[in-house]
C-alpha cells in the first residue's frame, strides 16, 4: 500500500499458508508517489470496499458475490482461428521505458526530419569544407609570393560587416544562453549559500587532527560554533567615562564665561555703591572718625562675642560627644563584626544553621551571569588551543616545504656522487586528509568533470530502475575534491619521475665525459676528491638537518599535545560545572516567584515603615507645641494670679472677698478641664489651678454674695482691676481648656501612630524571618545537587576500619591549600587572642590613670573656681560675670542714629546755606520790586493831586457848564472809579509782599 496499489488475494476455505498467497490481483489507483492509502475498510454489508489514500482521493469498489463470480465466469470464449499454430508468439515487452505504437510512430517521423536535416548540413559542410581547401591553398600561393606582391590578410575579407555580424551573433548567443541558464544558476547558488550558512557559517572552527612525522601522536582541534552576539552586547557599549569626559572638556568654558560675567555684574555693582556712598558720605573728618570709633567697637565686641560662643559651643560639643554608659564605639562594632566574618574558618553550606551572606545571595541575573562568563571563558580558553594547534600545522606545512627544498638540494648533491657512497634519501612528510579538512569544499572544472564522470560510471540501482520517472528529477549530486593523499602521491610520483630522469641524464653525461677523459691529471684528481668530500659533508649535513626538523616538530607537537590533555581535563570539570550551575539556575528560575513576593512584601512594608516615620514626628513636634503653650499659659494664669496679689497688698480686709470674686466662675472651667482631660492624667495634673480652693466650699459660698456689686469700704478702683483680671483669667482658663484637648486628642493620635508602627515593626520582623527561611530551603535545595571532583585514590583520607566506605555522604572535600591555610590560622588566632589580652590589660590600666586624673582635675577646677571668686568678692565685692563684661559693647543702634543724626545736621546746614542764598536773591528782588513799587506809588500820588485840582476845577466851574458838558461828567466819573479799583489792587499787592518779606526774614522760614 505505499505506492498506492490495491492488493487482493483469493482464500480457499480461510487458507492462509503461503501456497495460497502467492497468486493475487493489484491495481493502482493511487498516486505511486504521495498515494499512500491511509485507510481501507469495507461497508457494513461487505458489498463495497471503499479506501482513502495520502494524495486526497477516496476510491470505492463493489465486491462481487460467489454468485456473481460464477456468472461472470460463464462468459463464451471464441474460437481461435485457424493456422494460429504455425504462427510465431509474439515476445512479451519486458522494458518498462518501452515505446508503445503511437510513440514509436512519432519516433519514426522525427528521426526522419532529423536524417534529412543531418543530410542538409552534411552537404553544407562539404561545401564549407572545400571553400576552406580552396582558400588556405590561396592563402599558401600569397605566401609563395614575393613580400612586396604578397596581399594582406585584410584584403582578404571580403566585406567587414559579415565579421561584425557573426561576432554580434555569437555575443547574442552566448547572452541568451545565460539568460536562459540565469535562474538555474541563481537556484543553485542560493542552494549553495543556504547550505553553508547552515554548516559551515555558523562553524567557527572545524575538527584538524595534526600527525606527528615519525610517531603515531596526534593532536586535533576543538569542534567551536560561533558565539552568539548576545554575549559580547555589554563589550560594545559606550564607557560612561568617556561621555562624562566630553561633558567634562564642554563645562569649563561654560563657566569661564559665567564667571567673567558674575565679575563684570559685581564690579559694577561696587562702582554704584562707591558712587553712592560718596554722594551720601559727609565730608568731615569728625564723622569719619566717629564712624571709625564705633566700627572699631563694634568688631571688638564681635570678636570677643564670637569667642565665647565658639568656647560655648565647643564646651557643648565636648559634653554632647560624652558617651553613655551603655555607649559602644562604632570602631569596635565594626572591628568586632569583620573579625567574626572574617575569623577564617569555612562554614559548611549543609550546615542546618548556615545563612547566606547578604553579599552571596544569588539571583536568575547573577547566576546567567555567571554561566555566561563561564560559556565565554570556556571558549576564549578552546580559540586559543585552536590558534596554537592551527601554527602547528602551519609550521608542519612549511617543515613540509623546507624538507621539499632540501631534498631537492639533496638529490642535485648525490647526483655527483657514487650510488655507494649515496645515503638514503629521507621520506617526504605528507599531510593528511584529516589536517586539511578545508580542502573538501575546494573544487575546480577539472574535479567536477571527474565527479561527473565518476557518477555516470556508477551502476544505477534496480529501485531507481523500477521507480517512478517524476523521481527522476530529484537526483542530486554532491561534489567532492580527490583526497590529499591521491594529490601528493600523484605529485610525488611526477617528481620522483623528473629525478629518475634527471638522475639519467646526468650519469649518461658522466659517462660520456669518462670515456671522453679516460686519463685525467693529479690536479684534476685532487679536485675531484675535494669536490667528493664537500659533498659527502653537505649530504650528512642536509640529512641531519631533516631529522633535526622532524624531531622538533614532533617535540613540539607533543609538547602541545600534553598541554591540550590538561586543558582537557579543565574543559571537561568547567562543563560539568557549567550543568551544576545550570540546574542552580532552574531551581532559582522555580522559587523566583515566591522570592519576589516575599521581596515585595518587605518593600512594601519598609516603605509604609518610612511614610509613617514623617507622621510620628510631626505628631511628637504638635505635641511639645502643645505642651510649651499649655506651659506658657500656665505662667500667664501664675503672672495673673501674682499681679493680683500684689494689687491687694498687705492686710487688705477685703482680699477673701476679691478672690473670691477673682475665682467664682472658674471652677466650672475646671470642671469642664476635668472631663475634657480624663484621659490623660499627667497632662490634668500640671494644669491644675494653684489657688488649692476647696470645690464644694466655693459653690456654697458663691451664693452667699453678689460678686457684680462692690461693697461699703471698699476701694472701687481694686474692685474694678479684679474684674478686669477676672476676665483676663476666664479667657486664659478656656484657652487652656482648649489647648488641653487637643493636646489630649494629639496623645490619642499618636498612640494609634505608635501602635501601627509596631504592627508594621512586628510584620517587618516576621517577613524578614519568613524570607530567610525561604533563603535557607533554596540553599538546602541548591545543596542536594551532585557536583563532581576529580579525585586520586591516595587523596581519600575518609576510611572505616582501613577500608573505603561505600557511602561518601559524610565525607567533606577540600583544598590542600585550605587546610594548611586553617592550620595557619589556628595558630595566628591563638597569637591574636594573647595580643588581645595585652591590649585589654593596657586598655584597663589606661582607664585606671584617666579616673585618676580626672580626680585630680576636677580637685584643680574647684580649687580654681574658689579662688576665682575670693579675688572676685575682694576687688568687686560681689561676684561679676566676665562674659558678659567682656561681651559688653556700645548701643550699636545708639551710636548708628548719632551718626544719622550729624548727617542729617550737616545735609540741613547745607540745604540752609542754599536757602540764605535763595532767600538774598529774593531781597533784591523784592527791592527792585520795592522801587519800582514807590515810583508807581509816587505816579499815582501825583494823579490824585492832578485829579484834585481837576475836581476843583470842575466844582468851580459846575454852575457855568452847559447841557453840552453833562456827558462829559458822565465819563469823568467812570474814569475815576476805574483808578480807584487800580489804586486798591496795588496796595493789596503791596501788602503781599510785605508780608512775604517778613515771613522770609525769619530764620528756618520757608
Amino acid at each position: 500500500m505505499q505506492n498506492g496499489s490495491l492488493r487482493a488475494y483469493s482464500l480457499q476455505d480461510k487458507d492462509l499458508s503461503a501456497d495460497t498467497l502467492k497468486e493475487y490481483w493489484s491495481f493502482s489507483v493511487h498516486d505511486n508517489d504521495y498515494g499512500q492509502i491511509r485507510g481501507i475498510c469495507s461497508s457494513y454489508d461487505d458489498r463495497f470496499l471503499i479506501t482513502c489514500g495520502g494524495d486526497g482521493n477516496i476510491f470505492t469498489f463493489n465486491i462481487l458475490s460467489p454468485e456473481d463470480v460464477q456468472k461472470e465466469l460463464k462468459a463464451k470464449i471464441p474460437s481461435p482461428r485457424s493456422g494460429l499454430e504455425k504462427e510465431k508468439a509474439a515476445e512479451d515487452i519486458e522494458d518498462p521505458n518501452a515505446y508503445n505504437i503511437e510513440e514509436v510512430k512519432q519516433k519514426k517521423e522525427y528521426d526522419r526530419k532529423m536524417k534529412e536535416a543531418e543530410e542538409k548540413k552534411q552537404k553544407k559542410r562539404e561545401k564549407l569544407i572545400s571553400l576552406r581547401h580552396e582558400f588556405l591553398l590561396l592563402l599558401q600561393k600569397n605566401q609563395k609570393l614575393p613580400k612586396h606582391m604578397q596581399l594582406h590578410r585584410e584584403q582578404f575579407e571580403m566585406d567587414r560587416k559579415i565579421f561584425e555580424e557573426l561576432d554580434r551573433q555569437t555575443a547574442q548567443r552566448i547572452q541568451l544562453v545565460q539568460n536562459e541558464l540565469a535562474w538555474e544558476h541563481e537556484k543553485h547558488s542560493i542552494g549553495l549559500q543556504k547550505l553553508r550558512n547552515q554548516f559551515r557559517d555558523s562553524l567557527e572552527f572545524d575538527t584538524v587532527v595534526v600527525h606527528a612525522i615519525q610517531s603515531n601522536h596526534q593532536i586535533s582541534t576543538y569542534r567551536l560554533l560561533v558565539m552568539s552576539h548576545k554575549y559580547y552586547q555589554g563589550k560594545e557599549r559606550p564607557s560612561w567615562k568617556r561621555t562624562v569626559l566630553k561633558q567634562a572638556w564642554k563645562q569649563p568654558g561654560k563657566k569661564q564665561i559665567s564667571i567673567e560675567s558674575r565679575r563684570k555684574t559685581i564690579s559694577e555693582g561696587e562702582e554704584e555703591i562707591v558712587k553712592i556712598t560718596e554722594v551720601q558720605k559727609p565730608t568731615t573728618r569728625y564723622i569719619e572718625s566717629r564712624r571709625e570709633k564705633v566700627r572699631r567697637t563694634v568688631e571688638k565686641s564681635d570678636k570677643v562675642k564670637a569667642k565665647i560662643t565658639k568656647r560655648k559651643a565647643e564646651w557643648e560639643e565636648l559634653y554632647k560627644s560624652k558617651p553613655s554608659d551603655a555607649y559602644e564605639n562604632p570602631k569596635d562594632v565594626e572591628e568586632i563584626k569583620a573579625a567574626q566574618e572574617n575569623i577564617g574558618c569555612y562554614k559548611l553550606k549543609s550546615a542546618p544553621n548556615y545563612r547566606v551572606p547578604e553579599q552571596e545571595l544569588m539571583d536568575i541575573e547573577k547566576k546567567v551571569t555567571q554561566l555566561t562568563s563561564l560559556e565565554v571563558l570556556i571558549h576564549k580558553r578552546k580559540v586559543n588551543m585552536n590558534n596554537e594547534i592551527m601554527s602547528l600545522r602551519d609550521l608542519k606545512v612549511s617543515v613540509i616545504e623546507e624538507i621539499k627544498c632540501l631534498v631537492k638540494e639533496l638529490k642535485c648533491i648525490q647526483a655527483a656522487l657514487d650510488l655507494s657512497e649515496r645515503l638514503p634519501l629521507p621520506l617526504i612528510p605528507q599531510l593528511h586528509p584529516d589536517e586539511v579538512p578545508e580542502k573538501k569544499f575546494e573544487y575546480d572544472t577539472d574535479i567536477l568533470l571527474k565527479f561527473k564522470e565518476e557518477q555516470e560510471a556508477k551502476p544505477k540501482p534496480q529501485g531507481q530502475l523500477e521507480g517512478s520517472p517524476s523521481s527522476h528529477s530529484f537526483r542530486q549530486g554532491f561534489l567532492q575534491a580527490p583526497s590529499t593523499k591521491e594529490a601528493d602521491s600523484m605529485t610525488q610520483a611526477a617528481g620522483t619521475h623528473q629525478i629518475k630522469t634527471a638522475s639519467s641524464v646526468v650519469t649518461e653525461q658522466q659517462r660520456v665525459s669518462e670515456t671522453e677523459k679516460a686519463e685525467p691529471t693529479e690536479i684534476e684528481l685532487e679536485i675531484l676528491k675535494r669536490e667528493k668530500i664537500k659533498n659527502l659533508y653537505l649530504q650528512e649535513t642536509l640529512i641531519k638537518k631533516i631529522n633535526m626538523l622532524v624531531i622538533n616538530f614532533d617535540a613540539e607537537l607533543r609538547l602541545l599535545r600534553h598541554k591540550k590533555l590538561k586543558l582537557d581535563v579543565q574543559m571537561k570539570n568547567a562543563e560539568l560545572r557549567y550543568v551544576t550551575w545550570y540546574e542552580e539556575l532552574l531551581i532559582l528560575k522555580n522559587f523566583e516567584k515566591h522570592e519576589n513576593l516575599l521581596r515585595e512584601r518587605i518593600t512594601t512594608l519598609i516603605g509604609e515603615q518610612e511614610a509613617m516615620q514623617p507622621k510620628l514626628k510631626g505628631c511628637i513636634a504638635q505635641m511639645e507645641d502643645r505642651k510649651c503653650e499649655i506651659i506658657r499659659l500656665q505662667e500667664c494664669e501664675n503672672a495673673l494670679y501674682a499681679n493680683f496679689q500684689v494689687s491687694l497688698g498687705e492686710n487688705n480686709e477685703f482680699a477673701d472677698f476679691l478672690t473670691k470674686v477673682l475665682t467664682k466662675k472658674v471652677k466650672c472651667m475646671e470642671k469642664k478641664e476635668k472631663e475634657a482631660g480624663e484621659e490623660d492624667e499627667n497632662e490634668e495634673n500640671d494644669g491644675e489651678s494653684s489657688l488649692g480652693i476647696d470645690e464644694e466650699n466655693s459653690v456654697s459660698e458663691d451664693e452667699a454674695f453678689d460678686a457684680s456689686v462692690c461693697p461699703e469700704n471698699c476701694n472701687e478702683a481694686l474692685f474694678q482691676n479684679t474684674i478686669h483680671l477676672r476676665q483676663k483669667w476666664l479667657e486664659i482658663e478656656e484657652a487652656l481648656a482648649k489647648e488641653k484637648k487637643v493636646a489630649a486628642n494629639l496623645r490619642k493620635k499618636y498612640n494609634a501612630l505608635a501602635k501601627e508602627a509596631k504592627e508594621l515593626e512586628t510584620s517587618l520582623d516576621t517577613a524578614d524571618r519568613e524570607l530567610d527561611t525561604f533563603q535557607w530551603e533554596k540553599q538546602q535545595r541548591m545543596n542536594d545537587l551532585y557536583v563532581a571532583v576529580p579525585l586520586k585514590l591516595h587523596q581519600v583520607e575518609y576510611l572505616i576500619n582501613g577500608e573505603m566506605p561505600n557511602d561518601f555522604s559524610q565525607a567533606l572535600v577540600f583544598t590542600n591549600q585550605s587546610l594548611e591555610y586553617l592550620q595557619r590560622r589556628i595558630v595566628d588566632l591563638h597569637k591574636e587572642k594573647v595580643m588581645q589580652r595585652e591590649i585589654y590589660k593596657a586598655a584597663q590600666e589606661q582607664h585606671k590613670q584617666l579616673i585618676q586624673d580626672k580626680k585630680e582635675m576636677e580637685i584643680t577646677i574647684r580649687q580654681l573656681e574658689e579662688k576665682c571668686d575670693y579675688l572676685m568678692m575682694k576687688k568687686f565685692g560681689r561676684l561679676v560675670d566676665f562674659e558678659a563684661v567682656q561681651s559688653y559693647s556700645v548701643n550699636i543702634r545708639v551710636e548708628e542714629l548719632e551718626v544719622q543724626i550729624m548727617e542729617k545736621e550737616y545735609e540741613h546746614a547745607q540745604e540752609l546755606k542754599e536757602w540764605e542764598k535763595r532767600i538774598s536773591d529774593l531781597q533784591q528782588q523784592l527791592m527792585k520790586l520795592t522801587k519800582e513799587n514807590t515810583s508807581k506809588l509816587q505816579q499815582l500820588n501825583r494823579f490824585c493831586f492832578e485829579k484834585h485840582q481837576l475836581e476843583t476845577k470842575l466844582a468851580a466851574l459846575k454852575n457855568d457848564m452847559g447841557i453840552e458838558f453833562q456827558h462829559t461828567r458822565t465819563t469823568d466819573i467812570k474814569e475815576k472809579a476805574r483808578l480807584e479799583s487800580r489804586l486798591k489792587r496795588i496796595a493789596g499787592d503791596t501788602a503781599l509782599l510785605r508780608q512775604e518779606i517778613s515771613l522770609l526774614n525769619r530764620k528756618g522760614g520757608y
